[in-house]
């Protein structure tokens, strides 16, 4: 009681304060157009679920072929392992250098060994190939592997030391295509991690592409010995509009020499569309999978030339994306990346991915149909 009037007090001398001096009037802020983030950043509208079913659920009724299973479970098992490494590793130059004359950084090798290791282990898998070394190396030791694994094992290396969200790339061949001389459009899956405050991998599947947490623990999802499901599905049937209002415009040098990328650019600032570019092909790709939308475009010119690798990152990628309804263009042709012919381990490529209206809006503009 004593409290409360003396806070009464109070606010009866603070009043008979202010009636004594003159009114002081801030200065009134004016706001131009829309303000407000949810206007621009387009937050989850993803419902908690009363239960999630497990890796081994989805595969079983979404995937027919018993050694693809195989061999998405054993890639989604070293992407297990590899977040547990990044979890403890520094990021530091392991004093190496890869084919093109990088330095690899500790994660890099940490990534990469683990994948070698898997694959090797994997009794579905004949063959492997890494960014980091771009041959294609026999690991078939039984002499009934199936299966060509093509990998990123961790990109993003100029942004991990940053701490920023980085991912792993797959690609997978069938033995009777191999990798030389087929095109994306003959994988028979292909996944991507994104190794961020959780990881969460995508893959293509029979009929969709499907989202796979790891290491979550909802309800309903725990095991009668008490452990968790170590992979449960978060997201079913993944859909890409085929609008959008999120770009992710990467080498934009190359909008200084080709003018239909430079009026491209200018289409999204005039037309108020949301920049999401991290510098990171998996974070800057994966948000269409979460958000349901988004481009990605990726041209080339004489003083930019092509960097994205076809088997390492533009075709599995494009894979998951026209699973789920989206849209891919070489950045040459105008045609879909999965239609091009893999010629070389290395073979680099220009490319857009994402909305199908954008795509199309990307050809138009870069006088490519």
């Amino acid at each position: 009681m004593k409290v409360i009037l003396s806070v009464a007090a109070f606010a009866t001398a603070a009043s008979a304060f202010s009636a004594g001096k003159p009114a002081f009037t801030r200065p009134s802020t004016q706001l131009y157009g829309e303000f407000g983030a949810s206007s621009t950043s387009f937050y989850t509208t993803t419902e908690k679920q009363d239960s999630y079913a497990s890796l081994d659920d989805i595969l079983s009724e979404k995937c027919k072929d018993e050694k693809v299973r195989a061999v998405i479970r054993d890639m989604l098992e070293v992407c297990a392992d590899i977040t547990e490494a990044l979890r403890t590793a520094l990021v530091t130059v392991e004093g190496s250098m890869n084919d093109f004359g990088d330095a690899q950084l500790s994660v890099d090798v940490i990534a990469d060994n683990l994948i070698w290791e898997a694959v090797k282990k994997s009794p579905v898998v004949r063959e492997g190939a890494s960014e980091e070394d771009p041959v294609v190396r026999d690991v078939d030791e039984g002499g009934e592997g199936e299966f060509t694994v093509c990998w990123d094992p961790l990109d993003g290396s100029s942004i991990v030391d940053n701490n920023w969200a980085v991912g792993t790339i797959m690609g997978i061949w069938p033995k009777k295509t191999g990798l030389i001389g087929a095109t994306g459009r003959d994988q028979v899956t292909s996944l991507v991690a994104l190794y961020g405050p959780r990881t969460t991998v995508v893959v293509a599947l029979d009929d969709g592409t499907y989202e796979f947490s790891y290491g979550c623990t909802p309800e309903g999802c725990q095991l009668p010995d008490g452990s968790w499901e170590p992979w449960i599905c978060s997201r079913s049937a993944i859909k890409i509009s085929k609008d959008t209002k999120i770009f992710s415009p990467a080498n934009l040098r190359a909008a200084q020499d080709v003018d239909g990328y430079k009026k491209l650019v200018d289409h999204y600032m005039e037309n108020r569309y949301t920049l999401r570019y991290s510098g990171g092909l998996v974070p800057d790709i994966y948000q269409q999978f979460t958000k349901g939308q988004g481009v990605f475009s990726n041209p080339t010119s004489n003083s930019s030339p092509a960097k994205l690798r076809l088997a390492f990152e533009a075709a599995p990628f494009g894979l998951l994306v026209e699973k789920a309804g989206g849209k891919t263009s070489d950045g040459v042709t105008g045609g879909s990346i999965l239609d091009v012919q893999i010629n070389g381990v290395d073979q680099r490529t220009a490319l857009c991915i994402g909305a199908a209206n954008e795509v199309d809006r990307f050809n138009e503009y870069l006088d490519l149909n």
